[in-house]
């Protein structure tokens, strides 16, 4: 959840329709680039329910309206509103939301979602457990909430484990996106269709071609992984379980683009990079309901915490962009308390 928002949703921020038997799900807030609120997601998980069990449906379509991409994520605005109302609306969004996600990876149908453009933080969690997973060339995929305090939630931590190597804990402590070529190389999408092609392939959809075939046809061959060159240095320095370690090792390593990213994980909420990781290696050997579950944990549990409130305060409030952390490095986070955000239920939980 990962992007600002402002107005509140109309009443058709999500449109769902149904063309010779393929469910249209369209995000409509292209101003705030599909920003996902409480009620989108509803609408979302409702049509999905209804479409399960539904004979006349053979698969989703799942797009975002305007030019700038799918969905940029949550509404961290409504997300900083309710820490500072003392409600717990963000407790009832996330597990909603969560719910959700799971119900896109168990979904008994093509679930087909095109990725273009921006698609972040909530994005990722209604496109990475899909079942047709396309990108275009202007796809950026990213997980950025390490800097607000937060951290990839969603279920991202279960996709980014199964990355190769350790590109995945790479993207998840730096927030640092990624393109078509590296999204196909990391498995995070499955097809590359380039963005002038996209409204023909909708279109063909949705006259009731074979998915499959009509996807092969419109596939091309997708751009460079933009992170290939990167995968042994990223292996080399991010193979540790302390965040410590992995800081250390990219700035003493010989090449600028880890120090790079040494120094950017250095910006973000030590408390959030320390969670990030843990929550990443604990990923690798969860299930996507298990790993669900923990992201309900540490998303409540942080809400309780100062970073969250400051991050959002710091990025989309004031925007200074100088937030203070709390604690403020590494070494004030201790075990025992990422232990206690990943580990401690709630009184609710996502899968009773």
């Amino acid at each position: 959840m990962t992007t600002e928002a402002a107005a509140p949703p109309s009443e058709t921020s999500v449109i769902t329709s149904s063309h010779n038997g393929v469910g249209r799900i369209e995000l409509n807030r292209p101003k705030l680039i599909n920003a996902l609120s409480q009620d989108m997601v509803g609408a979302i998980d409702d049509a999905l329910q209804s479409w399960s069990d539904d004979d006349s449906i053979t698969a989703v379509l799942v797009t975002g309206r305007g030019e700038r991409g799918l969905c940029a994520g949550g509404d961290i605005k409504a997300v900083y509103n309710d820490i500072v109302a003392g409600t717990d609306e963000n407790a009832r969004f996330w597990n909603r939301e969560y719910k959700m996600n799971h119900a896109i990876s168990a979904f008994p149908k093509p679930y087909v979602v095109i990725m273009n453009g921006i698609t972040m933080g909530g994005g990722v969690g209604i496109s990475g457990h899909g079942s047709h997973r396309i990108v275009t060339e202007s796809t950026k995929i990213g997980m950025p909430e390490t800097g607000i305090g937060l951290f990839p939630d969603v279920g991202g931590t279960h996709l980014l484990a199964h990355a190769p190597g350790e590109l995945g804990t790479h993207l998840a402590l730096t927030g640092l996106p990624v393109g078509p070529g590296a999204a196909l190389a990391m498995g995070l999408a499955d097809h590359f269709v380039p963005d002038a092609d996209v409204p023909g392939l909708i279109a063909d959809l949705e006259a009731g071609g074979d998915i499959e075939t009509v996807i092969d046809e419109y596939a091309a061959e997708a751009p460079a992984d933009e992170l290939a060159e990167a995968q042994a240095w990223i292996n080399e320095c991010y193979g540790g379980n302390r965040a410590e370690d992995i800081v250390a090792a990219l700035a003493a390593h010989a090449n600028p683009d880890a120090n790079a990213a040494g120094k950017l994980i250095g910006t973000k909420a030590p408390t959030s990079v320390k969670v990030t990781l843990a929550a990443v290696r604990n990923a690798g050997t969860m299930t996507l309901a298990e790993v669900l579950e923990q992201d309900y944990r540490a998303a409540v549990a942080l809400t309780r915490r100062p970073d969250l409130k400051e991050g959002i305060r710091a990025q989309v409030i004031d925007k200074d962009r100088s937030p203070q952390w709390s604690p403020a490095t590494l070494d004030g986070v201790s075990d025992e308390a990422v232990r206690d955000i990943l580990t401690t239920d709630h009184e609710e939980k996502v899968f009773s």
